[in-house]
């Protein structure tokens, strides 16, 4: 059983609204990849309604194919938001983690594009 992107970004908000001991020093990246699971999962469930088999290609050839199901802007930003939050998963040497106000537009844009897909496939074909 696979959790659905909007419980992945309720639970990415929920580690960055409350400060937990047990989460210092490993929240931000955390909530990094939690966003960009939120974002996967939206895709995915985007792709298996209305293209089926493009869930299977690249998350490069994904991004590229989203704008000709939402608006190109968007497209963009969640493309954008993928890379930063991919770069932010990762521990590099002498690289800050994302901040606070950072990974909040990231999940902004992952629940603006949660919202257009579940739009999109509650409509019929």
């Amino acid at each position: 059983m696979s959790i659905s992107g909007p419980q992945l970004i309720k639970t990415t908000r929920d580690l960055l609204e409350r400060p937990d001991p047990m989460t210092a020093g490993i929240w931000p990246r955390a909530s990094a990849l939690l966003a960009r699971q939120a974002l996967e999962a939206a895709l995915d469930d985007l792709w298996r309604r209305r293209a089926p088999g493009i869930e299977k290609c690249s998350m490069r050839a994904q991004l590229l194919c989203l704008s000709l199901y939402v608006p190109e802007e968007l497209a963009e930003r969640v493309a954008s938001t993928w890379a930063g939050l991919s770069r932010a998963c990762h521990q590099h040497a002498y690289e800050l983690p994302p901040i606070s106000s950072e990974l909040l537009a990231w999940i902004a844009i992952v629940e603006e594009l949660i919202s257009r897909v579940q739009s999109i496939v509650s409509k019929p074909v």
